[in-house]
């Protein structure tokens, strides 16, 4: 029996699921806690492999599914393959298995194109921004998750940056930067 799936992305746990699918009846709803910029999120690899042909997969809106044009005309086309049909709600546009839409293909490509260069855009006022505070001195970077007066100790000791990296459980471009740091 075809069911109807629904599929929920946010990007952190604070953010609300409840928006993207609460006007429609699901048969079964998988969630990702995750960013959209790759396909490799549990939920939807767990999607793709529940779904079947004459079910149809549910999404509030583009973006939810993917962030660049590329792999959201291959998840498309992934359900599709699979005779399952895939629903934007906030965009009113269905896939289906025959593809006979034209309007939707160019409609896809558009608003997809529009996300990715959204997002791109985001990213690049996000370094321009960083690169703002670091050369103002007020950005550092996020805060050592360890002493620095350890791994100093284990330097002078001797012990090799990546022993020490492995022993306290860091990284080694973490001891590198407090060894610069001293």
């Amino acid at each position: 029996m075809p069911q109807t799936i629904g599929y929920i992305r946010v990007s952190t746990t604070d953010q609300n699921t409840v928006r993207q699918l609460d006007a429609i009846r699901l048969d079964k709803i998988y969630t990702d806690t995750c960013s959209g910029s790759t396909v490799e999120r549990p939920a939807l690899i767990e999607l793709k492999g529940y779904c079947r042909s004459g079910d149809t997969v549910v999404v509030h809106d583009i973006s939810r599914l993917a962030r660049n044009i590329e792999d959201l005309i291959s998840l498309i086309r992934f359900f599709n393959d699979k005779g399952v049909v895939v629903q934007f709600l906030k965009e009113a546009m269905i896939f289906t298995t025959d593809q006979s839409n034209p309007m939707n293909t160019l409609m896809l490509n558009l608003l997809g194109s529009v996300y990715q260069f959204e997002r791109e855009m985001m990213l690049e006022r996000q370094r321009e921004g960083i690169a703002k505070a670091k050369s103002a001195g007020k950005y550092k970077g996020r805060p050592l998750s360890v002493k620095p007066a350890e791994v100093l100790t284990l330097l002078s000791e001797g012990m090799s940056i990546r022993k020490i990296a492995n022993q306290l459980g860091i990284s080694t471009t973490t001891v590198q930067k407090i060894k610069k740091m001293s």
